[in-house]
């Protein structure tokens, strides 16, 4: 009896596990991340989710805009249907400054891990859940296409900080050239 109550106990703690992403960010402003962004670097614990052109957490994040309410909009570009579509997903304020959620595919957190504000910022998040209820995605952006390994280096330094082993699949910093027109344009 014991040992089945413990087998119990053991299945509800990991099937309640989430993905943990640590936040590193204090007192993020919203306010300074504003502006247009480049991703350059995508990595993620299930490779299945950036693997495909049109992986669910494939995206080019393009632009963020602070809402008057605290809330952040961004504007991403996703290779959909052989097309680059633009899309705009509000990622909703929580108690803490540097995490939001976002209702896009079932809720999921997105953490702001790192930014100087003027050069790159690192975020994670997690997975939609049809996908993946335990998987995580991270991304590098940079204001510019022009990205210093140091920066790179850094967004290398977050993964390996992180509890859930994360595999960098696209460097797209790397990838001028690669790509069609289109896809150029998309930048996935």
């Amino acid at each position: 009896m014991k040992s089945l109550l413990l087998a119990l106990g053991l299945a509800l703690v990991c099937g309640t596990q989430a993905v943990h992403i640590p936040n590193k960010v204090e007192g993020l402003d919203i306010r300074e991340v504003a502006g247009t962004w480049h991703s350059v670097a995508m990595a993620a614990s299930d490779i299945s989710l950036l693997d495909a052109e049109s992986g669910p957490l494939r995206v080019n994040v393009e632009e963020l805009r602070p809402t008057p309410q605290g809330d952040l909009e961004i504007i991403l570009q996703k290779w959909e249907n052989q097309k680059c579509v633009e899309k705009t997903i509000l990622a909703q304020k929580t108690e803490d400054p540097a995490v939001f959620k976002v209702n896009d595919h079932g809720e999921r957190k997105i953490s702001v891990l790192d930014t100087d504000y003027t050069t790159y910022m690192i975020f994670c998040m997690e997975a939609p859940t049809p996908t993946d209820e335990h998987g995580a995605m991270c991304q590098c952006l940079s204001r510019t296409l022009q990205v210093d390994n140091e920066v790179l280096e850094k967004f290398q330094r977050v993964l390996e900080s992180l509890p859930e082993h994360m595999r960098i699949n696209l460097d797209l910093s790397q990838r001028k050239g690669e790509l069609s027109p289109a896809q150029e344009q998309c930048r996935v």
